[in-house]
């Protein structure tokens, strides 16, 4: 190891950093790996991951230092990622969290998998999320962590009595930790930036379709989206760049448009970059500390030669109506397959086959789980389709228009990513619209189609959350990946919010 690195701790690393090493051969894949899934072990407390398989992370691990000894390494080659656990992975089981597939192993990657794998990458292993990626919290899950023997919430590095956000929570966590350089995360109303926001990391969902679905396990069709969650806009741009790329024979919702490589603009000027302030997203109910801190950002990017335009937003609150209409009605349709018959979890005692599939999903399902596929249901049965399922539609596409408009006058949208700071474990776990609310800012977004990332932008001040990561949320136009990105990137190279990290990490 070089005088350089050996002065730093591995695992504050850049991915940006680690790929630079392992090409230049100041590091192995193999140490790299090593140092990670110990510190897995010694931060299990964390409850971030929910599967480790150290003879499939060594096996690829060796295999990538082969390929750069012989010269043929990829972008990412030896480079140490964890995915959540809603990817299927051959090498290690997939839950998505919940019961129902508890020890399940697919017998194919998913295509999000299978393309960092081609660019080198190393998996640590899978990582907890809500169960079927439904949730704010990561409370929801029903899989016991790696180092547990019960099921436990994953905890905030930052304040461990507190959430990471969800439903990638798993994947902030692990990332805010040091227990990996980058995790994958889906993001279907916000579950890639609100938990990185609550984390104090850096997240982005690309534009719908960008990033192939195949092999994800899924929650709401129309929304669901990878993308890639790291400490800063730069590795985002190196993990986006290989995710990215069209799959017409795997994913029919997938876009025709091709890979790019989103760190080329990285360090462009932002000087003229008009940015949108939606004033729905600066009303009652956001707390004076993230109020605070995003303004204070938005004052950097004034420093750094943008330029601030008002604009409205008109819908934002009939997102969530609209959100928790959409997706529970397609949530409701895709978990129809898991009823005890092909693969899954299925009940001991029954008696006929309309038993077997009450039980099974009785037993598999969790009570978030069941509460929006019996909302889903309900919206789309007979009677209650044009009232409800058909009107969220046609206000969806409105949401989608509002957006349009907004962008006629600016070229990103800045705004607060949550009201609030991540709570308190148990704090509002009985109040499943509480939780609901705290996606608003997030949804309307989702609902569009839109890329959107989480940077962080300062600490909460007040005594009560003293100290907890604040996220700004930046959103952009379809396929405006590589200028979202750019805008993030000049703003972290600005400040070094991005490079703080919790105690004891």
């Amino acid at each position: 190891m070089s005088t350089t690195l050996s002065q730093t701790a591995l695992h504050d690393l850049s991915v940006q950093a680690l790929s630079k090493a392992l090409r230049h051969k100041q590091l192995s894949a193999v140490e790299v790996a090593t140092h990670f899934l110990q510190r897995a072990q010694v931060h299990s407390a964390i409850g971030a991951f929910v599967a480790i398989d150290e003879e499939a992370t060594f096996a690829q691990a060796r295999a990538a230092d082969a390929r750069i000894a012989a010269g043929t390494a990829g972008a990412l080659e030896g480079v140490p990622i964890a995915h959540k656990d809603i990817f299927v992975t051959r090498d290690f089981a997939t839950t998505a969290g919940s019961r129902m597939l508890k020890g399940y192993r697919s017998p194919f990657d998913a295509t999000v998998v299978n393309k960092l794998a081609q660019a080198g990458a190393v998996t640590l292993g899978k990582l907890n999320c809500d169960e079927f990626a439904m949730g704010s919290s990561n409370e929801n899950s029903a899989i016991a962590p790696v180092g547990s023997d019960s099921v436990e919430p994953v905890r905030n590095p930052w304040n461990q009595d507190r959430i990471p956000g969800g439903s990638s929570g798993g994947s902030a966590a692990a990332v805010a930790a040091r227990l990996a350089p980058a995790a994958t995360g889906t993001d279907t109303g916000g579950s890639i930036r609100q938990p990185a926001a609550f984390c104090g990391i850096t997240g982005i969902k690309p534009t719908y379709g960008r990033a192939s679905r195949y092999g994800m396990v899924a929650f709401a069709s129309s929304l669901d989206q990878a993308g890639p969650m790291a400490r800063s806009a730069e590795d985002c741009a190196l993990l986006l760049s290989a995710m990215c790329g069209p799959d017409p024979d795997r994913d029919s919702t997938s876009l025709d448009v091709s890979a790019e490589n989103f760190a080329l603009k990285l360090n462009d000027s932002i000087e003229g970059l008009r940015i949108g302030v939606p004033k729905e997203f600066f009303g009652d109910g956001l707390s004076a500390d993230v109020r605070a801190s995003v303004e204070a950002a938005l004052k950097q990017y004034e420093a750094l030669g943008a330029k601030l335009v008002p604009i409205t937003l008109p819908r934002t609150e009939l997102s969530i109506p609209v959100y928790y209409i959409i997706a529970p009605a397609e949530a409701s349709s895709n978990l129809s397959r898991f009823d005890g018959v092909k693969f899954g979890h299925r009940a001991k005692d029954y008696g006929d086959l309309a038993d077997m599939y009450k039980k099974t999903r009785a037993e598999g399902f969790g009570d978030e789980v069941k509460r929006r596929i019996m909302i889903g249901t309900y919206v789309l049965s007979h009677g209650y389709y044009d009232a409800y399922y058909l009107q969220a539609q046609k206000i969806r596409r409105m949401i989608a228009d509002d957006f349009q408009n907004a962008f006629k006058d600016c070229d990103v949208i800045a705004g607060p990513v949550a009201p609030t700071v991540a709570w308190r474990i148990g704090e509002i776990s009985d109040d499943p619209v509480a939780n609901y609310l705290a996606d608003i800012f997030t949804l309307s977004g989702s609902l569009a189609g839109l890329p959107g990332m989480s940077i962080p932008v300062g600490f909460a001040a007040a005594q009560a959350d003293k100290g907890m990561p604040i996220g700004m949320q930046l959103l952009g136009n379809y396929c405006q990946e590589a200028r979202l990105l750019n805008a993030a990137h000049r703003f972290q190279q600005a400040t070094d919010y991005h490079l703080a990290k919790p105690a004891g990490f």
